[in-house]
């Protein structure tokens, strides 16, 4: 399944990467568990014509508090991932 989400910008370095450089334990399980319970395959930040992301502030993002986020398209495989004993 394929969704466009806003993922926090402090986690896209860990989420695309592995990039640990700069999180905490705490944010580093918030990433594991949501990437373990929604089957996260891929995860690619929209851009414009000439690359460049833009991030943006929400009080909404996907997981964490209130942050600036870069919206991201993701394909994942847990059809219903507000459950993910579902799968």
């Amino acid at each position: 399944m394929k969704t466009t989400e806003s993922i926090p910008a402090w986690a896209l370095g860990y989420c695309i990467n592995g990039d640990t450089t700069g999180l905490a334990d705490e944010e580093i399980s918030m990433i594991d568990k949501w990437m373990r319970d929604w089957h996260v395959e891929i995860i690619s930040p929209i851009t414009d014509e000439e690359g460049n992301y833009h991030p943006y502030f929400t009080h909404y993002p996907l997981f964490g508090l209130p942050t600036n986020v870069i919206d991201c398209d993701i394909i994942y495989h847990n059809p219903n991932p507000t459950n993910p004993q579902q799968l």
